[in-house]
């Protein structure tokens, strides 16, 4: 956000004494509201006292008190901001100006942003722009360093290249808060000199360390903590929640992953407290939910509903949070804390009303008074899908013989190895009825060649989906059947520098163009969240899902090489834990 105030500054400090004593006016006072205390989880009536940034009174209602302004509450409930702990504002397809416009008028003051989408895109310079977008956006933003660019070194190729002195380098900056989720979890635990450097880099610095440790455990989970990893939040389990916490992890429970919040709150209850390690964050927000569901808020409701005590999710997304990111001064609506204040009419529904960051007021009556401007997009950002035009043949299998054993990818979420004999017709692999293709190609200059695999289990599919969003290397990514689908789908997106396509019978019939790094549009929310729609409608009408694995989203993620388990990059199938890779998922001709 523009810079913050000052909490230290003895004036500032001297003048808050005087108007809790009575001694001057508040700037502001905030009169008749509910306060909901997220230490003793007590709801008391109160006034609320501000000077400048700084919280300098929570009294009982006194209408003698002096202040220069004065707004009823008329009986709202007043809780902290909300502060998202882990979040991609790139994930929702927005600038950070958009975002912050929206997340305000949710309750969202505070977001720590992990930019390592951009990061992956375009280096250093898109931790460049992240910076200077948070710099202008009212919403508190609170920028890592990405540590995995990319997130698997040498199993896929990115357009950056972040060792241990770039990263060194990038937490010396004032604005930057920590070192972004450690998602080269299989190296870590190697001792590969690569990222043990990273990570004691990030420990140098004296900022936290963030983690993503999906399908860790026992020793490994061990090990990782015993690393100097701080959080996690991709947990798969309610086991997971439970074994992170007795590691002393700091746990971000996602909205990202909604079909597993139920699993998280029945657990919680069973353990009968809130640990305060545990907080919220959204990771991961399509524009039109964004739009029509909210931000961190989505996730304070679906808890709530779960049946979490409501001041256990208020505390999870405001003191825990606050606690767990090192910053004393927010989460609290207490004397000498910064005035990062919601107002809302309705608890249970997250209903927010008025909304004051650092201060100052800045969404009244659920509006936003005084919306952020993007800031200019810089030319490192444009024109990122370097790639040749398609042709149908690119997205074939070469081989020789009549049959071919091949390779396989099985299962969406969490993919497994797979074998299959297929025909051979033409010198090309024959697609068997029950399988789809995907294919990668390397999209940030390097002109590898299109890495084709054949995926068990994901459907049936009558067309084909094209997309720049592809964790976290954000290569151009094709999935179809028909190659003539998957090429003019992939050609949209080369025409239109990035985003979304879908196509049938050789045309497209629906997209999203994301041209600011083939992620982002400068667009309204609105019109974004209107084409995302009318894209997924469009794969949703061609494609049999099976939830909660088999969904539209699965398909972002399942290039995530980082993770378990077998995928598909520009570099071919490959397998971190395992330390293969193939370049072909041909593995043996018969004739």
């Amino acid at each position: 956000m523009a810079k913050e105030a000052n909490l230290s500054n003895p004036t500032l400090r001297q003048c808050a004494v005087d108007a809790a004593c009575g001694r001057r006016a508040f700037d502001i006072l905030i009169e008749g509201a509910i306060i909901l205390d997220m230490v003793t989880g007590r709801e008391r009536q109160a006034d609320i006292g501000l000077v400048g940034a700084l919280i300098a009174s929570v009294h009982a209602p006194d209408p003698q008190a002096r202040a220069n302004k004065r707004i009823n509450a008329d009986g709202a409930y007043a809780v902290p901001g909300f502060i998202d702990t882990h979040m991609h504002i790139e994930s929702s397809m927005v600038t950070a100006a958009t975002y912050s416009n929206i997340a305000l008028t949710k309750g969202v003051t505070s977001v720590v942003w992990d930019p390592h989408e951009l990061a992956n895109v375009v280096g250093v310079a898109g931790v460049d722009h992240a910076l200077e977008e948070a710099r202008s956006a009212r919403l508190r933003i609170l920028p890592l360093a990405p540590t995995c660019v990319p997130s698997a070194p040498g199993y896929e190729f990115s357009g950056g290249d972040f060792d241990s002195v770039v990263l060194s380098d990038l937490l010396k900056r004032d604005m930057i808060h920590g070192a972004a989720e450690l998602m080269t979890m299989q190296p870590l635990l190697a001792g590969e000199k690569r990222v043990t450097d990273i990570v004691n880099a990030g420990l140098a610095s004296g900022k936290r360390v963030c983690g993503h440790g999906r399908g860790l455990a026992g020793r490994d989970l061990a090990a990782y903590a015993a690393a100097g990893i701080e959080t996690d939040h991709e947990l798969t389990s309610a086991e997971d929640l439970i074994a992170r916490l007795e590691a002393g992890m700091t746990v971000e429970l996602r909205g990202s992953h909604e079909h597993l919040l139920p699993a998280f709150a029945k657990a919680l209850l069973e353990l009968g407290q809130l640990p305060q390690t545990v907080t919220l964050c959204t990771d991961d927000v399509f524009a039109d939910d964004l739009l029509h569901k909210g931000a961190l808020d989505r996730v304070m409701r679906i808890l709530i509903r779960e049946g979490l005590p409501v001041d256990w999710v208020y505390r999870a997304a405001t003191l825990n949070a606050a606690s767990r990111i090192r910053r004393p001064d927010l989460g609290l609506i207490a004397p000498g804390k910064r005035a990062d204040i919601v107002l809302l009419s309705d608890l249970i529904d997250v209903r927010v009303q008025t909304v004051f960051t650092d201060g100052a007021l800045a969404v009244d009556n659920g509006k936003l008074l005084a919306p952020d401007q993007s800031v200019p997009c810089p030319a490192a950002l444009l024109k990122t899908v370097k790639t040749e035009r398609f042709t149908p043949q690119d997205f074939e299998v070469v081989a020789q013989g009549n049959e071919a054993k091949i390779a396989t990818l099985s299962k969406p979420r969490f993919p497994q190895w797979g074998e299959r004999v297929v025909a051979i017709e033409g010198d090309r692999l024959k697609l068997p009825d029950d399988m789809i293709r995907m294919a990668v190609v390397n999209r940030h200059g390097r002109h590898t060649p299109v890495r084709v695999a054949f995926m068990e289990n994901w459907g049936t599919w009558r067309g084909a989906f094209a997309t720049t969003i592809s964790h976290d290397s954000h290569n151009l990514t094709v999935f179809g059947r028909n190659p003539a689908d998957m090429a003019a789908a992939a050609n949209a997106l080369h025409s239109m520098d990035g985003g979304l396509a879908v196509a049938k019978d050789g045309e497209v019939i629906a997209s999203l163009a994301l041209p600011i790094a083939g992620l982002v549009s400068s667009d309204p929310l609105e019109k974004i969240a209107e084409d995302f729609t009318a894209v997924r409608a469009a794969l949703d009408a061609l494609v049999d899902w099976d939830p909660p694995y088999l969904v539209f989203k699965a398909l972002f993620g399942s290039s995530l090489v980082c993770n378990p388990g077998p995928r598909l990059s520009d570099a071919g199938l490959v397998d971190v834990f395992e330390e293969r890779i193939l370049e072909s998922c041909v593995l043996d001709s018969y004739f």
